[in-house]
C-alpha cells in the first residue's frame, strides 16, 4: 500500500512540473503596464508624469503628446513619425494646427516679437526648437516657448548635420496628428503679416512651398558629384532655398527617405551643401507636383556671397517692410513671402513699434 502512495506522490510532483513549465513558456505572465519592456519614450517634467503614471493611456494622449523632450533616439523618432493612419476620416474634431520649427543656435532674440504674433491663437500653432545641446535656459512658464525644446544634437552648417536637425523637427511635428503645415524657421526670421493670415493663406492651400530650380551654374549642377549615379542623376539634380514650408503629406515622406539621404549625406559635402539640394532633389524625385517650387521665406541675396544680407536696427523702416510685404515674382498668389530673414537682434525694438501698424499684431 506504501509503495502506491509514494508511487502516485511521484505522478503528482511530475504533472505539477509540466504545468508550471508550460505557464512559464507559453503564458504571459500578469504584469502593470508600466513595467512592459516597450518603452512610452516619454521624459516629462515632475508634474505631468506624476500625474498619469497611475491611470490608463487616453485617445487625446496618441493624438498630441504631452511633452516633446523624450527618449527615443533618430532611428525610432523617424520610424515612428513615418506612420500614417490607413482610414482617412477622423474620428474627432480634428482642427489642422501650424507647426513652427525654429533652428536656432540658442536663444530666440526676437521671441518677444513672435510673443505677440502667437498671442490669442492657442490650438492653432505648435512650436518646436532645435538648438545646441549644450543650451539650458528655460523660458518662463508664460512663454509660447516653454519647454517647446525638442532633443537636439550638434549642427555644422553646410554638412548633413544641418539636414538632421530638420528631419528631426519635422519627426517631432509630425508626433502631433493635429499638425497639417510645418515651417522651418532660423532665429533671425520675422512674420511679415499677422497670425490670422498666415494660417488662412497655408492651411487653404493644398500646396507646399519649397524651390527647386535646375541652376546650370558651378554652384548648381557644378556641385553634384558623380558617385550619385545611378540613384541620383544630373538631371534629377536641383537646388533651393533651405527655408521650406510643407504640408503633412510631404512631410512624411521627407523624414521616411531612406534611399536618398543615405547617398547625399556620403558624396555631398563643402563646396556641396546639403540643405541647399538634399530637399529640393528629393522632392523632385518623388513628388515634384507638391510643391509650388517657390519659398515664402523672403530673404535678400544681391549682394552675392554665401549668406544673404543681414539687416540692422537702422534698416528696419515702415517703408522697408512694405516693400518686402507687397514684392511680387509669384504667380500663384497675390501674397508672395509670408516670413522674412535675416534680422539682426538690435532689430527687436523698431520691429515691435512697427507690428501694431503694420503688421498687424501688437
Amino acid at each position: 500500500m506504501s509503495f502506491f502512495v509514494v508511487l502516485l506522490g511521484l505522478f503528482i510532483n511530475d504533472q505539477f512540473k509540466k504545468i508550471v513549465i508550460y505557464e512559464d513558456f507559453y503564458l504571459p505572465r500578469q504584469s502593470p503596464i508600466y513595467n512592459l519592456s516597450i518603452s512610452t519614450h516619454l521624459v516629462c517634467n515632475s508634474s505631468s508624469s506624476n500625474s498619469s503614471s497611475n491611470r490608463s493611456m487616453e485617445f487625446k494622449d496618441w493624438l498630441s503628446p504631452k511633452c516633446v523632450y523624450h527618449s527615443m533616439n533618430d532611428e525610432e523618432l523617424i520610424w515612428r513619425a513615418s506612420m500614417v493612419p490607413q482610414i482617412e476620416k477622423y474620428p474627432f474634431n480634428r482642427v489642422p494646427r501650424v507647426a513652427f520649427l525654429f533652428l536656432a543656435r540658442g536663444r530666440l532674440p526676437l521671441a518677444p516679437l513672435w510673443e505677440m504674433f502667437f498671442k490669442g491663437h492657442e490650438g492653432l500653432f505648435s512650436i518646436y526648437l532645435h538648438t545646441s545641446p549644450d543650451f539650458n535656459y528655460e523660458p518662463p512658464p508664460s512663454s509660447v516657448f516653454y519647454k517647446r525644446r525638442i532633443p537636439s544634437q550638434a549642427v555644422q552648417w553646410g554638412r548633413s548635420t544641418m539636414i538632421d536637425a530638420e528631419r528631426r523637427l519635422l519627426a517631432n511635428a509630425l508626433l502631433d496628428i493635429s499638425n497639417e503645415r510645418f515651417i522651418l524657421l532660423s532665429e533671425s526670421c520675422i512674420p511679415l503679416f499677422n497670425f490670422t493670415t498666415i494660417y488662412t493663406f497655408l492651411t487653404n492651400s493644398d500646396q507646399s512651398f519649397l524651390g527647386l530650380f535646375d541652376d546650370p551654374r558651378k554652384i548648381g549642377r557644378g556641385r553634384y558629384n558623380k558617385r550619385m549615379y545611378p540613384t541620383i542623376t544630373l538631371s534629377d539634380w536641383r537646388k533651393g532655398s533651405q527655408w521650406f514650408e510643407v504640408h503633412r503629406e510631404l512631410a512624411v515622406k521627407i523624414v521616411s527617405d531612406v534611399k536618398y539621404y543615405p547617398v547625399f549625406k556620403n558624396h555631398c559635402a563643402p563646396p556641396c551643401y546639403m540643405d541647399e539640394h538634399y530637399l529640393p532633389t528629393l522632392v523632385n524625385k518623388v513628388c515634384p507636383k507638391l510643391t509650388s517650387n517657390w519659398s515664402i521665406t523672403w530673404a535678400d541675396w544681391l549682394a552675392g556671397g554665401s549668406h544673404p544680407t543681414t539687416f540692422f536696427k537702422k534698416d528696419v523702416t515702415e517703408e522697408f517692410l512694405k516693400s518686402v510685404r507687397s514684392e511680387l515674382n509669384c504667380s500663384l498668389s497675390s501674397i508672395c513671402f509670408l516670413f522674412g530673414r535675416k534680422f539682426h537682434p538690435s532689430t527687436l525694438q523698431p520691429l515691435l513699434r512697427i507690428a501694431p501698424k503694420l503688421l498687424g499684431f501688437g
